[in-house]
């Protein structure tokens, strides 16, 4: 078990060192220039823009040869230091993912373990009733092949204001104006802020596990093994049961190989309803040629990534026996 986990836990290293390198990288490959972002929002004094240009080049380390910039990330990233903002100027990376990050997280948890919990007891169900697989089968899959700004924006159309429905707020993360004293008015500005955006997420995903659980409980029973335990006379609740865990385990690989494209979905979404949290921040960090932003934003994400899938690994090996034998015996 340790090997196991020691060969795992340098695989996320690796991977971490990788994605981090890219994400140093690709910003800088972008067109434009963040110094004349940040110096254009300045009213600067007739003749002093040159000076001010080369100080704050400096500043930044944008003077310096790549090699140099790619060193000094990864020194400042040790130190825990992601540096200036250049969209929300002077504040560090730090708190401004901080101002953000709760939003995305009140997102996507709830969104990602409703869907994984929901989808896989429609998708055991449908597999079980004609009735129900009938519906379950095509609605399942057009929700899992319904791209996330398209969904979002029907769902705006039919519940939001100024569309069919007048029910939901149609962007922002609680309503202008109100404090946020953590009063019931403003709890209930933020539920009805965040309801379309949680749907859009959790829709997209239910589809795909609704799908995926129904087939691999058909394929799971028309195993040997259901089959045996049929022929000894064994209850249809148990056969279902012993059914219903064997198919749960593919499903939880699933959930490890689909968090990457929620995250990206949760993304997508965010800028859709202008809701306030990291996705949202991308966008702007993009539109202002913020590297240090961009980089401090998709550095969570990576992490966040990878430690949900570790946390999954370890799962898997826990409620997986195989896998248990298999690493003893490795």
């Amino acid at each position: 078990m340790r090997r196991y986990l020691a060969r795992k836990l340098l695989i996320y290293i690796l991977t971490f060192f990788i994605a981090a390198t890219l994400d140093w990288l690709l910003p800088r490959l972008v067109p434009g220039n963040p110094i004349e972002q940040l110096l254009s929002k300045i009213e600067l004094q007739p003749g002093t823009y040159n000076a001010t240009y080369k100080l704050y080049m400096h500043s930044f380390g944008f003077d310096r040869p790549w090699w140099k910039q790619y060193l000094s990330f990864w020194t400042a990233l040790f130190h825990g230091n992601l540096g200036v903002s250049i969209y929300d100027f002077p504040k560090p990376v730090t708190s401004v993912i901080a101002d953000y990050v709760l939003f995305t997280l009140a997102l996507l948890i709830p969104a990602i373990l409703l869907a994984y919990y929901a989808g896989n007891k429609v998708g055991a169900m449908a597999a079980r009733r004609k009735s129900l697989d009938n519906t379950v089968l095509p609605v399942g899959y057009l929700l899992t092949a319904t791209a996330y700004p398209w969904l979002a924006l029907l769902l705006a159309f039919l519940l939001a204001a100024g569309g069919i429905g007048h029910f939901f707020p149609l962007s922002g993360g609680f309503a202008f104006g109100i404090l946020p004293n953590w009063d019931w008015t403003f709890i209930w500005s933020l539920v009805t802020h965040w309801f379309l955006p949680f749907l859009t997420l959790f829709l997209v995903a239910f589809g795909g596990w609704a799908i995926g659980m129904r087939n691999l409980i058909i394929y799971e029973l028309e195993s040997d093994y259901t089959h045996y335990l049929e022929a000894l006379g064994a209850p249809i609740r148990l056969v279902r049961k012993y059914a219903y865990r064997n198919a749960m385990l593919p499903q939880l690989t699933g959930l490890a190989l689909q968090l990457g494209v929620i995250v990206g979905g949760a993304i997508v979404t965010e800028v859709t309803f202008a809701y306030p949290g990291l996705g949202y921040l991308v966008f702007q960090a993009v539109g202002n040629d913020d590297y240090f932003l961009l980089q401090g934003i998709f550095l969570f994400i990576i992490l966040g990534v990878l430690a949900a899938n570790f946390i999954v690994d370890i799962v898997y090996v826990i409620v997986d026996p195989r896998t248990r034998v298999g690493i003893s015996g490795a």
